[in-house]
């Protein structure tokens, strides 16, 4: 697993690569340990980026095997719990964190970009959650909170209820990212020049405004029992199986 997250250091910038290109950078259970592991101690670094190896995808969520195990809604509450950890620890981060999104950035990947500070794209770049037309599971509240900050709950309904991904230009007017670049290879020279200002700033000062902003946000309700209610159904099942088998699901609402 060890090459499937990159981590680099140069001129006090942290450089965080999802290198698995060959399945658009989707996440094992252990990739998404090791991002936390990274986010909760970066090392002397004034500054992170997270990106996705290629030009393809930022991360196409959690790889789809994962779930093969699953045997009952203890697994999905255990999963679900996890992703909510790793986010959190992501969006607690020491240092200001920039998501450089080329390509396709859906599911938890797209969790993991709206945890970071500053989200940037190419215009390539693709985001979205089409859960509903996939897998047929569901967001947590933590990541349902996270997301209504950002854009408001009219387009998290849209957005997730018609299961499409916002273009680059979409997602800037939703205020998904903050900028559009007209390249992979623009993309990261403004991710550096934005890192590189950042770690030059007062660090404190940064720490206290975004911990402010998530003390605003978040005060929420248990999930458990809108967890079981996807992750036990035969629609879940039916989902994993037709998205596995590259074959239209057949949803039967149970």
């Amino acid at each position: 697993m060890t090459d499937e997250i990159l981590c680099e250091q140069r001129d006090g910038i942290g450089y965080v690569t999802l290198n698995r290109p060959q399945a658009r950078n989707a996440l094992t259970f252990a990739m998404y340990e090791r991002l936390a592991e990274i986010a909760a101690d970066p090392g002397p670094v004034r500054s992170l980026i997270i990106a996705g190896a290629g030009d393809k995808a930022f991360a196409a969520g959690t790889d789809i095997n994962q779930f093969r195990a699953f045997t009952g809604a203890e697994d999905a509450i255990a999963y679900e719990a996890r992703i909510d950890r790793v986010v959190g620890t992501i969006e607690r981060c020491p240092v200001p964190t920039i998501a450089a999104i080329a390509g396709a950035c859906t599911g938890g990947g797209a969790a993991i970009a709206a945890a970071c500070d500053v989200r940037i794209a190419a215009d390539n770049a693709r985001f979205g959650f089409p859960i509903a037309r996939t897998l047929g599971n569901c967001l947590s509240m933590a990541n349902i909170a996270r997301l209504n900050a950002l854009v408001g709950p009219a387009r998290v309904i849209e957005m997730i209820f018609t299961a499409r991904l916002y273009s680059a230009q979409e997602a800037l007017s939703a205020g998904l990212v903050s900028e559009v670049l007209p390249s992979p290879d623009a993309l990261h020279a403004r991710a550096v020049a934005l890192a590189t200002l950042m770690a030059g700033h007062a660090p404190l000062t940064m720490r206290a405004t975004r911990e402010a902003l998530r003390r605003l946000r978040d005060s929420l309700p248990p999930d458990e029992d809108l967890i079981r209610l996807c992750y036990t159904s035969q629609d879940f099942r039916e989902g994993m199986d037709a998205f596995l088998n590259k074959r239209p699901p057949v949803w039967q609402g149970a």
